[in-house]
């Protein structure tokens, strides 16, 4: 790794800070470094109505950095806002003569930064583009389509069961791989499941980590079957995706446990609509889904092309037998109608246990 990745690995951490907390914003880290290679100051955007990454670092240092290197892993925005100076501005003005850039700011309005940093006589040069696109994927996906991006995440045996064949789960996996799902959950905005894991399960579905923060829970239930008792109607928002002709007595207990409940035009196989659903959490700036199932809405998912990001912690584990896998639905009939899928990165391991990462192919 040289040194323009070294420090955008740092601007990535510094953002990493306040993953979950930041949409519908990217998350954004800077670090500024002098002449010399002295890093004079860092900065983070942490949130609705917080400075941008580059404000804040360079508030640390009076405004003012002479001769240095900026380091940000999205674009300087060029977003004119009343009483605020946009990113790219501030950059031109704090007399820095090198800008290094991750992604680039799709957003409508807000990007072209590195141009108009360019026009300024300002070098500009990129590092880590892949890392830290899929960094920020959810804020990409959801400024180029409108929807979030989902992450489909299991924890499987060896043979790719979610459960025995009495339906005990508890526990496939070990502590120190539960403990990086957690970390997961606090990243995302929304965790989605079917009805199915909320009647077998009764999950909380919340991030059991220090200072974590509960994402928003989304339940696919197209007859209202959620009991109103549910573990995770508590403690944060829950919105329960549902049909038109769902019953209204069953939505008005949910709704009186705290639930939103979202009435959808059911599919013709009587399922949610995952594209409709994923228009309507886009419109209220849900941009990052972690689907923790089960195998009915995996596999719906990967049937119509939904999901961005496949999340796999296998357990040296043998179940056997018919118990549940973690995809479901009808099947395909040959090899080659198979759900296609790339891995990303290296197997990471948590004790014996080991994460697989993939990516769907084109």
């Amino acid at each position: 790794m040289n040194t323009d990745e070294q420090f955008m690995q740092r601007a990535l951490q510094l953002a990493d800070k306040y993953a979950g907390r930041v949409s519908p914003n990217p998350m954004v880290g800077c670090v500024i470094v002098d002449k010399h290679g002295k890093v004079i100051a860092e900065g983070a955007h942490k949130g609705p109505g917080h400075p941008h990454g580059e404000i804040d670092a360079l508030a640390k240092i009076g405004g003012r950095a002479p001769g240095a290197t900026i380091y940000v892993n999205m674009e300087p925005c060029t977003h004119a806002r009343p009483g605020k100076v946009p990113c790219a501005v501030a950059v031109k003005a704090s007399g820095a003569t090198r800008v290094v850039v991750g992604s680039e700011d799709p957003f409508p309005g807000h990007g072209g930064g590195m141009a108009a940093l360019r026009r300024a006589k300002i070098k500009v040069s990129r590092a880590l583009v892949e890392e830290c696109d899929r960094f920020n994927r959810g804020f990409l996906v959801w400024a180029a389509t409108d929807k979030p991006a989902f992450t489909l995440k299991a924890a499987i045996t060896l043979d790719g069961k979610i459960a025995t064949v009495k339906g005990n789960s508890k526990w496939i996996t070990g502590e120190a791989a539960r403990d990086d799902v957690h970390r997961m959950r606090n990243s995302h905005d929304a965790i989605l499941v079917g009805v199915g894991t909320v009647l077998a399960d009764d999950p909380r579905l919340d991030a059991r980590i220090p200072g974590g923060r509960n994402p928003i829970r989304i339940v696919l239930d197209s007859k209202l079957r959620t009991p109103p008792t549910a573990r995770l109607l508590r403690g944060a928002r829950t919105i329960i995706a549902t049909g038109l002709r769902a019953d209204k007595a069953k939505q008005a207990a949910l709704e009186k446990a705290g639930a939103e409940v979202w009435r959808l035009k059911l599919r013709a196989n009587g399922q949610v609509p995952l594209w409709e659903l994923s228009k309507e959490l886009g419109r209220h700036k849900i941009l990052s889904v972690l689907v923790e199932g089960g195998g009915e809405v995996h596999a719906s998912f990967l049937t119509e092309r939904a999901a961005h990001d496949v999340v796999l912690y296998v357990a040296p584990k043998v179940v056997g037998g018919p118990a549940p896998s973690w995809v479901g639905g009808a099947g395909v009939g040959t090899v080659a109608a198979a759900s296609q899928l790339r891995p990303l990165g290296p197997p990471v391991y948590f004790g014996p246990d080991l994460r697989l990462r993939f990516v769907p192919q084109d």
